[in-house]
């Protein structure tokens, strides 16, 4: 473990709702859908600014330094989501900010860093070297590091979609995409407490934080996959730590599941998601609950890819609906604005948690 990241204390839900307070002023809450061919309801992150939940994390992790009278420069690593959601949050708090991508990133992703002023370094082929190199930098030159998932503020950050979920349906289960574990971590200290089953998604060949769960941290190259953005080969020790305590499940999914749901995303529901956004819906079919919720958590995806989808996938036709005298889940008002000023979610309770149980991928794919 590096020993940074070792001296980092544990988010808690209560710096989850300090983050929804500096957050309120900068950012909307996004919406949340009932996709009732999915039976799942869809928070639609890939609605938020820059694409995806990850500004969340990065403009909560900037606040939180000027707050603490940190004016360095600010250096990430992303496969894209996390620099362009540093990058606007950087823009509109006019702090200089440095983002290093994998030479293999998505073009429209790299065009989106590039748009709001952040400069940008193609370096590598996988969001792992281009954090080790992220990192050689800051060293020789003073920035702050900041990671995309491991750090306590960007954990509290990504938490307040949980509590936009929780204060626009009462979900019993919420299903999460898992790359390095910022987004689940946050998902899971905001909303467990009040007896949400937090499930988390990975592709399969793409499962580092799954092993790391059961204990193995040994580093594997990950399969090539549509779901670029949670391409992680070592995911994050700080998240690991949390998820272990509160996650209740990981499903690995297939790819050919994955890309078939993606296209039934923009087929059926006429959402467009990416990859790494799609993960969780594609998960949800393998978990049993009367009010799921799926985040989607991004939809960055290149034109070309999505033409190329649509092309080739020939999604299965949806099974012929039941019959019902009425609706089995009455859709709750989606909030399209963020609490007044005071107003605060239901308390979090802190009822203890079970431990962590992660199905192996037999007990998963049967």
């Amino acid at each position: 473990m590096s020993p940074d990241v070792a001296r980092l204390t544990i988010p808690t839900a209560s710096d989850v709702l300090a983050a929804q307070a500096r957050l309120r002023n900068y950012l909307d809450v996004t919406p949340t859908h009932y996709a009732e061919r999915f039976n799942t309801w869809l928070k639609l992150e890939n609605l938020q600014r820059t694409g995806s939940y990850k500004v969340r994390g990065a403009l909560n992790a900037l606040l939180a330094a000027r707050e603490r009278g940190d004016r360095r420069h600010v250096i990430t690593a992303s496969a894209g989501n996390h620099a362009q959601g540093m990058a606007w949050a950087a823009y509109r708090l006019g702090i200089p900010a440095i983002t290093v991508m994998p030479k293999t990133a998505p073009q429209t992703k790299v065009a989106g860093v590039a748009h709001w002023g952040a400069t940008v370094r193609l370096h590598g082929d996988t969001y792992d070297e281009a954090k080790a190199f992220a990192a050689e930098l800051a060293e020789q030159n003073g920035f702050r590091l900041l990671s995309a998932f491991d750090d306590p503020d960007v954990i509290a950050g990504q938490g307040t979609v949980g509590l936009e979920i929780a204060t626009a349906m009462n979900p019993d289960v919420v299903l999460v995409p898992i790359g390095g574990g910022g987004l689940a971590s946050g998902v899971a200290l905001a909303l467990k407490s009040q007896g949400v089953r937090i499930i988390g998604a990975q592709v399969e060949g793409v499962d580092a934080m799954a092993r790391a769960l059961k204990g193995d941290r040994s580093l594997r190259d990950p399969a090539a996959t549509l779901a670029d953005g949670v391409r992680v080969k070592e995911p994050g020790y700080l998240t690991a730590r949390v998820l272990h305590e509160l996650l209740d499940d990981v499903v690995i999914v297939r790819e050919a599941e994955l890309r078939e749901t993606l296209v039934r995303l923009a087929l059926e529901e006429h959402l467009i998601a990416e990859g790494a956004g799609a993960l969780a819906l594609a998960a949800g079919k393998r978990i049993a609950g009367k009010r799921k919720c799926a985040v989607i958590s991004g939809g960055n995806l290149d034109a070309g890819v999505l033409a190329a989808l649509l092309q080739d996938v020939r999604p299965r036709p949806p099974r012929k609906p039941r019959k019902r005298t009425q609706e089995r889940l009455t859709p709750p008002a989606a909030r399209t604005s963020s609490p007044a000023a005071g107003q605060t979610v239901a308390p979090l309770r802190t009822t203890p948690v079970r431990k962590t149980r992660i199905e192996s991928h037999e007990e998963v794919l049967a």
